[in-house]
């Protein structure tokens, strides 16, 4: 018997799903069960369901008492999954309120005296609320890490622990992420009893689509036009990263007098500011959103044609967050790099294993080069 066969009446009804994916047969059954799980699956294979449904049946909406919290690296994750839960939980006693920085604390710590079922959150907002005693960890009894490799990174893991520590010594920690490395695995040990490892592949995955691998030898100083030429793509649905909120402000500020289709995220935004671009984006009024890695973490957007690294990632792990966004529900993707000299070493290194296309950008058009490969060898 599947999981939604087991699921409560009020949440069957809302399952429109075709089918169940991978991550959400393995991790469902365990989380019910009450294990403590390290998930690993590619981006945007249900990992938010495969926490969220067993989460609505290990909580008591008839209790006046916050008992599970999520933790997210960024704003727009923590609302994304926000509005997930909203919407499962219509018609139950089951409440989920936000806590994320740039909003409104005082209404925050109002909806805390309502005690909210779930909350979903940012670490430095709720360190600010469990500090003034407006959220208390103790009652926690569930605890779900989305984005768990950038939570438990140098940055975060001192905050992530104390919370967790802070919590009942009963609780329940589940760490998913896209991409978990020993090393973040062994930080999560530290405050998990026995977790269970769950590692998925995208070659276990059913519809995925045709990926493309791409790349454009190019000039720092012509990166910058050619996303403005791609941003006339008619079609084109593409989220491009830079390395840093520098590089995002000064290509918004060309693109933009240059008046091409493009929208930016960047962690300096107001968070009005950021729903409005990325609503923006959503409605087809842009072309291409330019990020960060932090900033677009984890968040879904449907129907994306492209994803570009406007500067070649350091890490494998980093080039697989990007690249996951696109290929999705089994449609087609292409995943451009627009490469200088400098950055061909790192290029080799992220791409191992695939073999790029080489491309060129003429006449309004992305088209493939004679040579496979073009100047970058594989060693």
């Amino acid at each position: 018997m599947s999981f939604v066969e087991k699921m409560d009446e009020v949440f069957k009804e809302k399952w429109k799903f075709k089918e169940e994916m991978p991550i959400q047969q393995k991790m469902i059954p365990e989380m019910l069960a009450g294990k403590d799980i390290v998930a690993e699956s590619p981006t945007g294979t249900g990992k938010t369901l495969a926490y969220t449904l067993p989460l609505l049946h290990l909580v008591d909406g008839g209790k006046q008492q916050t008992q599970a919290l999520i933790m997210a690296p960024s704003q727009e994750l923590a609302i994304q999954i926000t509005d997930v839960i909203r919407e499962w939980v219509a018609g139950t006693k089951i409440t989920v309120a936000p806590l994320i920085g740039g909003a409104n604390i005082k209404r925050q710590i109002e909806r805390l005296k309502k005690k909210p079922t779930i909350v979903v959150g940012t670490p430095g907002r709720l360190v600010e609320l469990v500090k003034n005693r407006k959220l208390k960890m103790f009652d926690i009894r569930h605890i779900v890490l989305d984005e768990g490799d950038l939570l438990l990174s140098r940055e975060h893991r001192v905050i992530v622990k104390n919370m967790i520590d802070a919590a009942n010594p009963e609780r329940q920690v589940v760490v998913v992420s896209a991409t978990i490395t020993d090393e973040i695995e062994r930080v999560a040990s530290n405050f998990m009893k026995e977790p269970l490892r769950i590692q998925l592949a995208a070659k276990h995955l059913p519809r995925t689509g045709q990926v493309t691998h791409s790349f454009i030898q190019t000039v720092v100083r012509d990166k910058t036009d050619i996303l403005r030429g791609i941003s006339h793509v008619e079609g084109l649905r593409a989220l491009a990263f830079v390395s840093n909120i520098d590089q995002v402000l000064m290509k918004e500020m060309k693109l933009h007098y240059n008046k091409a289709p493009i929208v930016v995220l960047h962690s300096n935004m107001r968070s009005l500011e950021r729903q409005q671009a990325l609503d923006k984006f959503r409605k087809g009024e842009a072309r291409i959103l330019i990020s960060t890695d932090l900033a677009a973490r984890g968040l879904d957007i449907e129907g994306l044609t492209h994803v570009i690294h406007v500067d070649v990632p350091h890490t494998i792990e980093q080039y697989l967050h990007r690249s996951g966004r696109t290929g999705r529900a089994g449609k087609d993707g292409e995943v451009l790099t627009l490469l200088t000299g400098a950055e061909e070493r790192d290029y080799r290194k992220v791409t191992k294993g695939i073999q790029p296309v080489e491309k060129i950008w003429r006449n309004g058009k992305l088209q493939e080069k004679n040579s496979p490969r073009g100047r970058v060898k594989r060693s």
